[in-house]
């Protein structure tokens, strides 16, 4: 069918996300009852949605041919200016006083007037465009790889963000400080009875950029670009101003989701928000189908594979009981792994494909084969080393039918 073939990659994550719900729901207690089951999908939802929400702006510099490696830094930038400026402009607590200074007063950061968090994500969203529009100028006009820009903004801006906290706070509690906690009940209520917001912005948000993607030129131009850069630029289409719009887009999504972040947490650090989220941003993206090598992915795709990837990590939290986060990495890579190969493998169809090459393929038929053993091993709760060893040597018994039939084939064509 024509619908099955357009729309395979959705279909194929539809049914990977029907199928991890599952597996759980059989060995999870938390699905058993009605009020666990509605925590989990809340939960599941606001986590997915704050995740969402600045990988479609990842997706969006990725199908235009580039990389964003700030996303992290620029949520943990964006919390840290959101939450500073938010008692910068809060009016005092009369009945504090700094230590040294009884004439000066503390903020008083519960039940802030609307005007003042509206102020803040203006700024905040404002500071974000520039950071966008600094990476693009980097990238068109001193020519730098947008791998070489965004990595300086990922040790750059986490750095700034740390420096600017103590900074601020100086002015406003006297001391120096490297986190800044809000009171405000309606900002810190994402991680209770507001859950719902950021899924509305995921879902407004997705909406957007799918109109932007798939019903405007500039989307259509946008994709060009990404599939081949130098043949874009010679039919005309302004490659520079594409680029700053994908970058820019990149920025303010994951600035929006930096704020809705220290919301949810209630304290900005600038040490520690955001650390590693650029991994997330782009694994969603490559699980959702983007191709790295631009020109390919869908904004549905991407939603369904932060859900996936989402509902995957939730799952091994609930079925790995002890220390989940220690397997959490190791199914996440896999799964990026896994995802990327597809990609690959679908834009060479026609053209055979041979994995194992001589000496190197072999090496790497052990390789896979060891760490078939010692993933089985880490992850199995008993008889680690058998099962290791029956999973190694399973994955080696098909690895090398594989690599013989290669040699097979390649003989026969000889």
């Amino acid at each position: 069918m024509e619908f099955v073939r357009k729309y395979r990659n959705e279909l194929g994550l539809l049914l990977a996300v029907l199928v991890v719900l599952g597996v759980t729901a059989t060995f999870s207690d938390a699905y058993h009852s009605a009020f666990g089951l509605k925590r989990t999908a809340q939960m599941i939802l606001r986590e997915s949605a704050l995740v969402g929400i600045f990988a479609l702006g990842a997706a969006m510099v990725i199908i235009s041919g580039g990389i964003d490696l700030s996303s992290g830094s620029v949520i943990a930038f964006s919390g840290t200016i959101f939450f500073c400026l938010l008692i910068l402009l809060a009016p005092d607590d009369p009945n504090t006083h700094w230590p040294n200074d009884p004439a000066r007063h503390f903020p008083l950061t519960e039940a802030l007037p609307l005007w003042i968090p509206a102020v803040a994500l203006v700024v905040t969203l404002l500071l974000a465009f520039l950071i966008g529009t600094l990476h693009a100028w980097l990238i068109t006009r001193l020519n730098l790889p947008p791998f070489v820009a965004t990595l300086a903004s990922l040790v750059g801006i986490r750095s700034l963000a740390r420096l600017l906290i103590q900074d601020l706070t100086q002015l406003r509690f006297g001391q120096r400080q490297s986190t800044v906690t809000i009171e405000d009940g309606f900002l810190t209520s994402i991680s209770r009875e507001g859950w719902w917001v950021p899924l509305l912005i995921w879902i407004g948000l997705s909406v957007a950029i799918w109109i932007l993607l798939s019903r405007t030129v500039v989307g259509r131009h946008l994709y060009a670009m990404g599939g081949n850069e130098e043949a874009a630029r010679l039919s005309g289409i302004r490659t520079d101003r594409l680029k700053w719009l994908a970058y820019t887009v990149s920025s303010m999504t994951a600035a929006l989701a930096g704020v809705l972040y220290a919301c949810y947490i209630g304290t900005s650090s600038p040490s520690t928000d955001g650390m590693g989220y650029e991994l997330n941003a782009i694994a969603a993206a490559v699980v959702g189908g983007c191709s790295l090598t631009g020109g390919v992915g869908t904004v549905a795709g991407v939603v369904l594979g932060t859900l996936f990837l989402r509902l995957v990590i939730d799952s091994v939290a609930k079925l790995f009981k002890s220390q989940p986060d220690l397997f959490e990495g190791l199914v996440v890579g896999a799964l990026v792994v896994l995802a990327v190969a597809v990609n690959a493998l679908r834009s060479s169809r026609g053209r055979r494909q041979e994995f194992f090459p001589g000496l190197f393929g072999w090496l790497n038929v052990l390789i896979l084969s060891l760490l078939a053993l010692v993933m089985t091993s880490v992850t199995a709760v008993d008889g680690k080393l058998v099962k290791g060893a029956i999973v190694g040597g399973v994955v080696c018994l098909i690895l090398t039918a594989r690599a013989m039939a290669e040699r097979l084939q390649q003989r026969r064509e000889a």
